[in-house]
């Protein structure tokens, strides 16, 4: 099982989005989520979109990155700029990928739509090309 976290700022939208479309769609792959500067709330409509597609789960909500600081991870993906750009050091170097997304925060549920959608089309097989490039 690949370990994946992602890494955004506030950990409330296009991060939990990503770690719910990995850990549903992604076979193999287990992912966590957390944030440079996190909330500590998920955004109502990040929810929403994913009790709608079916793949809510409790387990999902904002925290910092300090939280997942000693687990391993075989990837960490940064979702937006600034989390690229403050991304810690792991104890143990630990590849990273970044595919940026446009904050949904203070928007109507039809980005969080959009989001989901762009989240599934481009990350989930930019992670999978990663790993198939890493084990050649």
């Amino acid at each position: 099982m690949k370990k994946i976290l992602v890494l955004c700022t506030g950990n409330s939208c296009r991060s939990i989005i990503a770690e719910a479309l990995i850990n549903e769609f992604l076979d193999g792959f287990e992912a966590k989520s957390a944030g440079v500067k996190a909330n500590n709330k998920v955004n109502a409509y990040a929810k929403q979109i994913l009790e709608q597609k079916g793949i809510w789960d409790e387990r999902y909500h904002s925290k910092m990155v300090d939280e997942v600081m000693d687990s391993k991870f075989d990837l960490v993906v940064t979702v937006c700029d600034h989390a690229k750009e403050t991304c810690p050091m792991f104890p143990k170097p630990t590849p990273r990928l970044h595919v940026s997304f446009e904050d949904p925060d203070g928007k109507g549920p039809e980005a969080f739509e959009v989001l989901y959608e762009d989240i599934y089309k481009r990350l989930l097989p930019q992670i999978e090309n990663f790993f198939k490039a890493k084990d050649k």
